[in-house]
């Protein structure tokens, strides 16, 4: 047992294995769970960005549809490889077809920074050429308004499409607003996530220990367990041997108290029935004599002279006749005496088989007890071993020296947490001006779409339709005026933050496709994984990393996904090709010790005599008395008939009621005291006789039902008493031999239950090293893609995309603004004479003092004087 918990000394020192074993003695121990103590820990291992995750996948999906390639696993094995360098002879074959599939990858993103480049270059140029060409009086920059009849439909337009785009816009910037502030909370919170990750880290280290000893410490559960199996030894074998033998004894038993039972009801019987029968002999002796005298007396009566008369001589007749029927039918003198089955009977209860029953019965119950008794010592000195065995596994773990490893551990976990700390400062300063540069830019497109609403505001609040370009009011002018400071500021900043949103897609959308996406679906990892990319001579370079054995097929993405699971450091690093438990916990070799002690427990049983030579005797004797030869027929017809062929009583009645037809006399009076004689025998010889052969009559059918197949009874108990005597003689010792080995194994059930458990511990929960996983996950999912390149994304994806809706915006405004400023001069018509002819009108520019109708038509001959400005004083007031 001491090298069981051997392992646990390799396995300090990253040497042990998976494995299942089956239970060796093929009982499996029920109430005996082991478990090892959960471990909390700080971190979560998975992260949830909340509503901010809804607009990441928006990002997400927008970079799919520009970059839909697969993740180039070849360019980046031949990149690690330092198989392209374009520093030197960039003009092989080879470098020229990565580089153009390295092209062909990116062009989506390339395409995408090209347009933000010409964006970037055109949004200045056409911005100053747009100025000159305003301050010449061109592209709108004339202070003269045409009058069109579309004019106020385009104006709806024009109002309404700067209206959506400055909706959209606004969107764009609150993505801004969010991803930098979102940016700027997270990465707050990374030292709260650092520290919380490199805790777990310290946890981990700090609870192996603590499951060392509790792993060694379970060893009390199975030896207290079978420390009451030990004290229980008496019900547990002897209970048993008790319960395997009792379905074949008790029935035989049993058998036997009956027949007893049966034979010494019967001999009562026998007994009641001989003095009732000698009763019944008597009384219906009596009953005849009674009966005889009562008729004779009655002849004389009816010699009476008075019988003679005419009156009388009827009533005699008939009461002569009836006097046949005063005889007694009952007579037993013909049955035979039952003195004789009693004598029998006498003999043979003079073997106590109840006894003989009773002392096997004792005998079979003494088991559990003479169990106890013999194993007394062997229990006593079996305790001592398992005992001097738990002291020994105890031992085990100041032999283990793995809080020097741990040491090594911690201290790796303390430099890089010096490390965070030491570059976190300058990482949150970092992101502080970067925080304020996102800042900036929102603010600068706030401002503009500021300047875009404003003028909306202003220009259709204060737009008249009834005054004319030249009248247009302050407020409808401001407007404009607003509406082309935004189109200035637009020129002027556009290009700034589109240079911005260009650095941060292109650093942005390469992250998520080339490190976020491919870590999420562990492709990153397979790219690690391919053999020879890391070290051209290890094929496995995590194996040769950590073992020095790069053939062992040990992978990135096989550690991450095991430790994602919280598998044990056993399985993770597949440490069985180093150091194989299932060999060193051979549930054999660990239980044989015990199993031999438990083979030197022997349990005797003295052979147990379900009944002696004279209770088999007896039986057979009880086979031979012929109690069920009596003769129940000729009883049975004795007792069922009545005592007298008439009822006495009637017969009385009868008689009295003939008595009361004679005439008074002594005749008369005779036949009366005659009828209280024949009551008075029927009350007091009758009813008694009739009892007592009801009585006869049910104890012998009673009788006859107990000894009924009397003779197969017994000789069928016989047979099973021999048979199962038989098997007692023959089979006792084996039972108890197999009893003796199915409590051996229960016994080795509980430490095969321990090893198993203490197996499967190591492989499967030793360790666990989900914080690991989750760390890893910490840095590269949570920390920079969920807390930098995503926000980053959402940032330029906003920003971009309010920064290119300028552009129409512009557009929109520049058109919008002739509607909403004042002009300095109009198109007005004059009217011609009715008579003469009339010819298209001129148009004719007017002073702005000049008040004139909305639309009217004058001479030609008058056009020629309408221009009251120079083109240089217009020009200079447009801008």
């Amino acid at each position: 047992m001491a090298l069981l918990l051997g392992f646990l000394l390799l396995l300090g020192l990253c040497e042990d294995t998976l494995s299942e074993e089956l239970s060796s003695s093929g009982y499996r121990p029920d109430g005996l769970e082991f478990q090892l103590p959960p471990t909390s820990y700080q971190t979560s291992d998975s992260y949830d960005p909340g509503l901010a995750g809804f607009f990441f996948q928006i990002v997400r999906f927008f970079v799919q549809i520009v970059q839909p390639n697969a993740f180039p696993e070849d360019i980046l094995r031949k990149i690690i490889q330092k198989k392209f360098d374009l520093s030197k002879e960039y003009d092989k074959p080879e470098n020229v077809v990565l580089t153009l599939k390295i092209i062909y990858y990116e062009i989506g993103i390339i395409i995408c920074a090209a347009l933000g480049l010409l964006f970037v270059i055109l949004m200045p140029l056409v911005g100053f050429f747009f100025c000159l060409c305003r301050c010449c009086n061109k592209c709108g920059g004339e202070m003269h308004q045409r009058q069109k009849k579309s004019g106020p439909f385009l104006k709806k337009y024009f109002t309404i499409s700067l209206l959506v785009i400055c909706v959209f816009i606004s969107i764009g910037i609150i993505y801004g607003f969010a991803a930098n502030h979102y940016m700027r909370t997270n990465v707050e919170e990374t030292r709260k996530l650092s520290e919380s990750n490199l805790n777990d880290l310290r946890t981990l280290l700090n609870v192996v220990p603590g499951q060392i000893d509790y792993i060694l410490d379970q060893f009390t559960l199975p030896k207290e367990k079978a420390f009451d199996d030990l004290d229980n030894i008496n019900l547990l074998v002897g209970g048993s041997i008790y319960e395997r033998l009792k379905p074949k004894v008790l029935p035989v038993l049993k058998d036997i108290k009956d027949l007893a039972e049966d034979m010494k009801t019967n001999r009562d019987t026998l007994v009641r029935m001989n003095t009732v029968l000698t009763d019944m002999k008597q009384s219906s002796a009596q009953l005849r004599t009674s009966l005889r005298d009562v008729k004779t007396n009655m002849e004389q009566t009816l010699m009476d002279p008075q019988c003679s008369s005419p009156a009388a001589a009827p009533t005699c007749d008939s009461i002569r006749k009836s006097l046949s029927v005063l005889d007694g039918s009952a007579n037993f003198d013909h049955l035979p005496s039952l003195d004789g089955h009693i004598t029998q009977l006498d003999g043979l209860l003079q073997t106590d088989l109840s006894g003989l029953v009773q002392k096997a019965n004792e005998s079979l119950s003494n088991i559990p007890e003479e169990v106890q008794n013999q194993t007394r010592d062997f229990i006593s000195e079996f305790k001592k071993t398992l005992n001097s065995l738990q002291s020994d596994v105890k031992n085990i773990s100041t032999k283990i020296p793995i809080q020097k490893t741990l040491s090594n551990f911690v201290r790796y976990i303390n430099d890089s947490e010096d490390y965070i700390l030491q570059y976190l400062p300058t990482m949150e300063e970092c992101d502080s001006y970067r925080w304020l540069v996102c800042l900036v830019i929102c603010c600068l497109l706030t401002l503009i779409l500021i300047f875009y609403l404003l003028g909306l505001l202003c220009g259709t609040l204060g737009y008249d339709q009834k005054a004319t370009p030249t009248r247009r009011g302050c407020v409808s002018n401001t407007g404009g005026l607003l509406l082309m400071v935004g189109v200035g500021l637009s020129f002027f900043f556009s290009w700034i933050i589109m240079t911005i949103v260009v650095l941060t897609f292109v650093t942005g959308g390469n992250m998520e496709k080339l490190v976020c996406e491919p870590y999420r679906n562990k492709k990153l990892f397979q790219v690690l994984d391919t053999p020879y990319l890391l070290n051209e001579d290890w094929k496995y370079y995590l194996s040769g990393l950590v073992f020095n054995k790069p053939d062992i097929n040990l992978t990135f993405e096989q550690v991450y996904s095991d430790c994602k699971e919280n598998k044990g450091l056993y399985a993770t690093l597949k440490l069985d090709h180093i150091y194989n438990v299932s060999e060193q916990l051979n549930i054999t070799k660990h239980t044989g010790d015990i199993n031999s002690n438990l083979e030197n427990m022997n349990i005797r049983i003295e052979d147990i005599e379900l009944l002696d030579k004279t209770g088999m005797k007896t039986l057979m004797d009880l086979r031979s008395s012929g109690i069920d030869d009596i003769d129940y027929a000729a009883y049975l017809n004795a007792t069922e008939r009545s005592p007298t062929r008439v009822n006495l009583i009637s017969f009385a009645n009868n008689l009295r009621r003939k008595a009361n037809q004679l005439p008074s006399g002594n005749l008369k009076t005779s036949l009366k005291s005659h009828t209280d004689t024949l009551t008075n025998i029927q009350e007091n010889q009758v009813v008694p006789l009739q009892n007592s052969m009801n009585a006869m009559h049910q104890q012998m059918k009673g009788l006859q039902y107990r000894t009924s197949g009397l003779k197969v009874r017994v000789s069928t108990t016989i047979f099973f008493l021999n048979s199962t005597q038989d098997f007692l003689t023959s089979q006792l010792s084996e039972v108890v031999v197999e009893e003796s080995k199915q409590f051996g194994n229960k016994i080795i059930s509980y430490f095969e239950r321990y090893l198993q458990w203490v197996e499967m511990a190591i492989t499967q929960q030793f360790a666990a090293c989900r914080p690991v996983a989750t760390a890893l996950d910490s840095a590269v999912n949570v920390f920079l893609c969920s807390y930098i390149v995503d926000p980053l994304n959402l940032f330029w994806f906003g920003v971009g995309k309010a920064t290119i809706l300028l552009l129409p915006a512009v557009i929109f405004a520049v058109k919008l603004a002739k509607y909403f400023r004042r002009m300095y001069s109009e198109d007005v018509y004059e009217d011609e004479p009715v008579n003469k002819v009339q010819s298209k009108p001129r148009a004719q520019t007017v002073p702005r003092v000049q008040t004139v109708p909305m639309v009217q038509t004058v001479p030609m001959t008058n056009m020629r004087h309408a221009n009251t400005r120079s083109r240089v004083e217009q020009g200079t007031q447009t801008i």
